[in-house]
């Protein structure tokens, strides 16, 4: 007889420390978050949203050190990820941007400072846009526009040879669901490892992440929800519903925009970043050395005094 298999339970994304875990209901679903800083109202809020194949504990450096400088620091699950809610669909920029605009309104703001990485670069940029009332400034981590991030892959060489080959394999219904559990999250680490700089990964913080993102994506459901986000991505380029995204975003953004970029990251690069200057003219745009894709944890310290610099100047 085989032995079954234990899967995570959602709450053991909930990890210790000096934030407070709570649910919080936005746009029709329940997200996890987890709150660290001064609980006065008049505090400023900061929302941070992790990438692909991640949870909120992604953003734990940045967390303290902005409620240290007297934020309100939240970083959220995103849906379908971590403890959050996973409904089976709901997956497209329209959904997503209501969520975080949502998530603001319910946390008692009208608006907040958008810190975004990867895929949730992606929904800040959609946030802002969409939602312009929600947003006082946006800060994205390795996270082109999405517009720019269309036309390189479809354009520049490098773009299209970094980022296509696993895009279009996740298009591929449930084999890629399979290869991001198997192993007990194997895939996860293999995309950490091929994505990051070298002095990341030789550190003792590499093993800690890659244990604990290969666990939280074999919770159930989260498979199926990462991989929607770039399903929709995919399939939305033929509908409507997608023309009507790409030309809702396709306008000039005039909010403060920090842009970082980590100038090892192999798989958004440099050129598809300095392409967003048409959509966010007046972005600042500043580059992590010795980072990866993942220069808010490869880096920690460098990121935190830019984005600080940044968002206190508002």
């Amino acid at each position: 007889m085989l032995e079954a298999v234990s899967l995570p339970d959602p709450s053991t994304v909930r990890y210790p420390g000096p934030w407070t875990h709570r649910d919080v209901h936005a746009n029709g679903i329940r997200l996890h978050a987890a709150e660290i800083g001064p609980t006065d109202p008049d505090a400023p809020l900061v929302v941070f949203l992790h990438g692909f194949a991640d949870l909120w504990w992604t953003w734990r450096h940045q967390l303290i050190a902005f409620a240290e400088a007297g934020f309100r620091a939240v970083a959220v699950d995103l849906r379908g990820y971590g403890d959050t809610d996973k409904p089976p669909r709901g997956y497209d920029g329209w959904t997503l941007s209501a969520d975080i605009a949502g998530l603001v309104r319910a946390l008692g703001y009208t608006d907040a400072v958008l810190v975004g990485h990867a895929d949730g670069g992606l929904v800040c940029w959609a946030t802002a846009i969409l939602h312009p009332g929600s947003v006082r400034a946006i800060a994205v981590v390795d996270s082109p526009h999405p517009i720019s991030l269309r036309d390189a892959t479809l354009r520049d060489r490098a773009q299209r040879k970094a980022l296509l080959p696993t895009f279009l394999d996740y298009q591929i219904p449930w084999r890629p669901e399979r290869l991001l559990v198997r192993d007990d999250g194997a895939e996860i680490e293999r995309l950490l490892r091929a994505r990051s700089g070298p002095a990341w990964q030789s550190s003792p913080e590499f093993a800690e992440v890659a244990e604990k993102l290969r666990s939280a994506i074999r919770i159930p459901g989260v498979a199926h929800s990462t991989l929607e986000y770039q399903r929709w991505a995919f399939r939305s380029q033929w509908r409507p519903d997608g023309r009507r995204f790409i030309k809702a975003v396709g306008v000039p953004l005039t909010l403060p925009i920090l842009q970082l970029h980590g100038t090892l990251d192999p798989y958004v690069m440099t050129s598809t970043v300095r392409r967003c200057s048409r959509y966010a003219p007046g972005r600042i745009l500043k580059f992590v050395d010795d980072a990866g894709h993942y220069a808010h944890q490869e880096r920690p310290e460098a990121v935190i005094g830019m984005m600080l610099d940044f968002v206190t100047a508002l």
